[in-house]
């Protein structure tokens, strides 16, 4: 071996080879690092289970890699996406309690959505990319993914409300590690922002570690009054039928953002991934890694842009590194003591990163209508984009909080992004003028 390749390996970046194991199991815990701030805020913010959460991102990760044939470095981490559908099933409690008797039903919608990649997945396999995706273009993605982040904006000011010092805090971390950060600090500013408030509040007095003290250091992740199965066959008909119907349309937003997440793995590796292995098999691996979580009581998972960060500061491009971290995560789901560690952490700070988050959601559906070049010149696509915002938004701030109808005996109830993100695909196929090439 040269000595060239004592340093990279055959395609000039670093491989398992040349690094060795101490450095990439150093890595992989880097990744799991990468990972972790974004995926548990997810349940902090829902009520779902943290140890649950972890290990369904460890599984769903490594059934990604099994149905990709290990070639994509990718890590499937908690979807913020679907926290609109959540709180519009199972909303949080007074005093941020967990909605324990409404969050299997969530998790049903979400497992639903979950079988939309799988339909998408085989479409694309049967007809090509460009003829399914010509149906969700920017001007309907980028909308639903503002009035994502928009409709949870209350609940972030809600929490933020509890300790306005402590949020203030978490968001300044956030910020100034994202903007002014180096190496790993700008990668992980979240995790940065909730240790620093947390740290911030538990010296103020503001924190009880008696759930901590209590807490079993380990112990099994899965609840089952948690999962699906507990309310399949005995539960409510009608709340499951609008759980899906509410839930299911936010998989139209997901699942053009894991096209580009692919995309940007692809482009940062070097390799074309919706070529090989395919997108077919990406989005079947994101769509039963979603299913799968959702069914035992976790959230949605979704390729992770801070791991493809990880990726371009490390210049490590082996699959195994994430496969590492996805074991690392497994581990760390059966410790009762690392979930109340989390559980005990203030809402003021929860309020504060989640304030960031949510923003920041809107942000990328900004983006994606700014980078598609999205032309408001014309009025089909004023009309298309103004209907998803005012329906999404407005319909969810109104006195009833969504659209309930009667089918039989069965009562339906649809979200404001439900009503708005149907709305925006149905006036983008009937109306004239289309513009949009999925190729471009």
């Amino acid at each position: 071996m040269s000595e060239q390749k004592t340093t990279l390996g055959e395609n000039g970046i670093y491989d398992a080879k040349t690094l060795g194991v101490p450095k990439m199991i150093l890595l992989g815990i880097q990744h799991m690092f990468a990972m972790f701030g974004a995926t548990i805020l997810v349940p902090m913010l829902t009520g779902l289970d943290v140890s649950t959460t972890l290990l369904f991102a460890g599984l769903g990760t490594l059934l990604f890699h099994f149905l990709t044939k290990g070639k994509v470095p990718a890590f499937l981490g908690s979807s913020f996406a679907f926290l609109g559908g959540y709180a519009a099933i199972a909303p949080m409690l007074d005093g941020n309690v967990s909605n324990k008797e409404m969050l299997p039903y969530a998790c049903f919608g979400v497992a639903c959505a979950g079988i939309m990649y799988l339909i998408l997945a085989l479409l694309i396999k049967i007809f090509g990319t460009a003829k399914v995706m010509r149906f969700f273009p920017p001007i309907v993605t980028g909308p639903i993914i503002i009035a994502i982040g928009l409709n949870l904006s209350q609940s972030a000011i809600n929490n933020c409300s509890a300790n306005w010092l402590i949020a203030i805090v978490a968001i300044a971390l956030v910020v100034v590690c994202n903007i002014w950060g180096k190496g790993m600090i700008k990668i992980v500013p979240i995790i940065i922002g909730v240790v620093g408030s947390y740290l911030l509040a538990a010296i103020m007095g503001n924190v009880d570690f008696t759930a901590v003290k209590e807490a079993a250091w380990i112990g099994f992740p899965i609840h089952w009054d948690a999962t699906v199965f507990s309310v399949l066959g005995k539960g409510n008909a009608s709340m499951l039928i609008t759980a899906a119907i509410t839930i299911v349309p936010i998989a139209l937003a997901t699942m053009v953002e894991h096209i580009g997440d692919m995309s940007a793995i692809s482009s940062t590796v070097g390799k074309n991934y919706i070529k090989d292995p395919g997108l077919h098999r990406t989005l079947l691996g994101d769509g039963l890694a979603t299913m799968l979580a959702a069914l035992f009581g976790a959230p949605a998972n979704t390729t992770y842009g801070e791991n493809t960060g990880v990726l371009s500061l490390t210049k490590v491009f082996d699959p195994l590194v994430i496969r590492i971290a996805a074991g690392f995560a497994i581990l760390f789901s059966f410790s009762p003591k690392v979930a109340a560690i989390i559980g005990c952490m203030p809402t003021a700070t929860v309020g504060g990163v989640s304030l960031v988050l949510y923003g920041m959601i809107s942000a990328v559906g900004v983006r994606n209508i700014v980078e598609s070049q999205v032309d408001f010149s014309k009025t089909r696509n004023v009309l298309i984009a103004a209907l998803i915002l005012v329906l999404s938004i407005g319909i969810t701030y109104s006195a009833a909080g969504a659209i309930a109808f009667q089918i039989g005996k069965l009562t339906i109830s649809l979200s404001g992004l439900a009503v708005g993100a149907l709305v925006g695909i149905i006036l983008n196929a009937v109306l004239p003028e289309k513009d949009y090439k999925f190729e471009e």
